[in-house]
């Protein structure tokens, strides 16, 4: 038994390492890669992995718990308070939309209205791990399609709880069973089963995670969080639930725990391996001799979903107003059937509501969706995606500059506006441009005279007065914006001084480059601030250590300038950038062995006159 399971991990990792870097190579995505490795190891094709990968599918499944589990971790009340307009509209419209059409579908097709009722309910469900794994891939979590995929997905995880309370009474009635009752018990079974969770969760599992933290055993703790997951799905499975539904209920009870982030990073890494086993054994389990019997009539099935719950994704896309780009990313992102469908067509065998071959078509169905689902992202990524991305967005006319200052400031961000807000704290006003027309609307409800416009443009800095002007600040959030707008300034306006902000040593000195001499790296100020900081916290004079900053920084500053002239040589570079830290931190030492003034202390908070019989730090 010990040499099967090995070997099976064997086979599952051999499969996976194959394939998902070349799916990854053509730009399928990690989950096709997945798909197709289970497809090549399956009883269908190589064969190395036979029958028992319905037995692997069961085991999988532990990635979607766990994946659930983290999501219920995200789903605090806050969290779910922020989000209730997306979630439990879009949620709703979708299930209900989905669920109607399809039972109707059912319903014409001659099936009873239970079973197309059941079947509806089912197939409404998407798959949380395709909608989630798709858009962090390709670093779109932040995008309108993702959030709102989310929301939909995040609904049908708290409808499958009722959901399944239901099933068990569509059961009973189609048995015409009502005497036995077992349909309520059933029902009953499941909201005592939610409820337990959530008890437990309250009062037991949060008092056991406090004593085993306290024992300072990190791969404990680990333990301790993996026995919660399994032990919740085991007390699910054996009440003929979805271990997934228990899962997520206990996550959504320690969202507000102290414990809430130590699990998550704990848990991400198995969830992350036990997905890609999940959906290697999806494609392990495609049954192609179910589909090869009869190929028109399952893939036309597949399709109908498809295309009557993109009807409704559709729809809501409309409503809500979505961009176009985003309302097809959203569609093709949510249209599959998801993991939920696995359970709750095997539920639905369970009580006896739909028969064997139905079911396995069902399957087959859903298997087939889940598949087709990176197929379609692949293809909008490919096809659709780049129509929009290179059309040209229609930008509002720059405005018409009607005044001139000594100094203009480019760029009004968070960095810009502190300068800005500065200098006319002192009394010195500046003409402000900038290219971000929100920004602008916003900036002028705040008192700010701001001009909207592309200050790369030669005609915009005219306008602006930079012919007559002293000085420029260039402070835009974007280094290679800042690198165009110092080209054409230094073109057009070569007796303007310029203070550009860059991001580090590296961008200086591509300006440097340019012959700047007023340069201000992000990064310098605040960490020598930082430390300043932490330095006087830990009892040393303020005035010292202000000194000592200052020294740093000229140190510092000095040293860039002798080491942009080595930067082509690598070896040569870290050499003599070593020899600089050497030497910056030995003058810095120097420069503390000086007899320190008696007036040190008037820096200081509090005065240390108390202390002056003692050597200062």
């Amino acid at each position: 038994m010990s040499s099967d399971i090995l070997f099976q991990a064997i086979v599952y990792l051999t499969a996976a390492i194959i394939f998902v870097p070349i799916a990854q190579r053509f730009g399928l995505g990690s989950i096709l890669g997945y798909l197709l490795a289970g497809v090549a190891i399956g009883p269908y094709v190589l064969g190395i992995v036979g029958d028992e990968g319905r037995d692997i599918m069961q085991a999988a499944q532990f990635g979607v718990v766990m994946m659930l589990f983290l999501v219920g971790l995200e789903l605090n009340p806050s969290t779910f308070w922020r989000m209730r307009q997306s979630v439990l509209g879009m949620g709703s419209i979708q299930v209900a939309g989905t669920t109607l059409l399809l039972t109707g579908a059912g319903m014409a097709v001659g099936l009873d209205w239970r079973a197309s009722l059941a079947i509806g309910l089912t197939l409404s469900m998407s798959s949380t791990a395709i909608i989630l794994q798709s858009f962090n891939e390709r670093g779109l979590m932040g995008s309108t399609a993702a959030k709102s995929g989310f929301s939909v997905s995040l609904f049908q995880d708290i409808a499958f709880i009722p959901i399944l309370a239901l099933l068990p009474l569509l059961g009973t009635a189609a048995l015409a069973n009502s005497e036995s009752g077992d349909g309520w018990t059933g029902s009953a079974m499941i909201i005592g089963s939610v409820l337990g969770v959530v008890l437990c969760g309250k009062f037991l599992v949060g008092p056991v995670l406090r004593y085993v933290a306290r024992t300072r055993i990190r791969e404990l703790f680990i333990g301790t969080a993996l026995l919660l997951i399994i032990a919740i799905a085991w007390v699910m499975e054996q009440a003929g639930l979805s271990p997934a539904l228990g899962t997520f209920m206990a996550g959504v009870v320690l969202a507000n725990s102290e414990f809430k982030h130590e699990l998550e990073s704990d848990i991400d890494p198995f969830k992350g391996l036990l997905l890609g086993l999940f959906f290697m054994a999806v494609g392990a389990s495609i049954d192609f001799g179910i589909i090869t019997s009869d190929p028109l009539r399952i893939l036309g099935i597949t399709a109908a979903v498809i295309s009557i719950k993109a009807i409704v994704l559709v729809a809501i896309a409309r409503i809500w107003g979505f961009a176009v780009d985003q309302s097809w990313m959203f569609v093709l992102s949510v249209a599959q059937v998801g993991e939920f469908g696995f359970v709750l067509f095997a539920y639905l065998s369970q009580i006896g509501l739909l028969p064997t071959s139905l079911i396995d078509l069902m399957m087959a169905v859903t298997t087939l969706s889940m598949v087709a689902a990176p197929l379609f992202l692949l293809a909008y990524f490919n096809l659709i995606h780049p129509r929009y991305q290179s059309a040209p967005k229609q930008e509002k006319d720059a405005d018409d500059i009607d005044e001139r200052h000594s100094v203009i400031i480019a760029g009004f961000g968070h960095f810009g506006s502190t300068i800005g807000r500065f200098l006319r704290a002192n009394h010195v006003n500046a003409t402000i441009l900038d290219n971000d027309a929100d920004r602008v609307d916003m900036l002028r409800k705040l008192g700010f005279n701001v001009f909207y416009g592309d200050a790369t443009r030669h005609d915009l800095l005219e306008a602006a007065g930079a012919a007559s002007a002293n000085i420029m600040i260039v402070a835009f959030d974007d280094t290679e914006l800042n690198h165009r707008l110092v080209k054409t300034v230094k073109k057009y306006y070569p007796n303007l001084e310029l203070y550009v902000r860059t991001k580090n040593r590296f961008t200086a000195y591509e300006l440097m480059d340019e012959g700047l001499n007023h340069i201000y790296r992000e990064t310098l100020q605040t960490s020598v601030k930082l430390g300043s900081d932490v330095l006087t916290a830990l009892g040393q004079r303020a005035y010292t250590v202000s000194r000592s900053a200052q020294n740093f920084i000229k140190y510092d500053e000095s040293a860039m300038i002798d080491l942009a002239k080595e930067r082509g040589d690598q070896k040569t570079y870290l050499a003599s950038a070593k020899r600089q830290i050497e030497i910056q931190e030995q003058l810095l030492s120097d420069d503390r062995n000086f007899l320190m003034s008696s007036d040190d202390h008037a820096w200081d908070s509090e005065p240390m006159v108390r202390n002056a019989s003692k050597t200062p730090p």
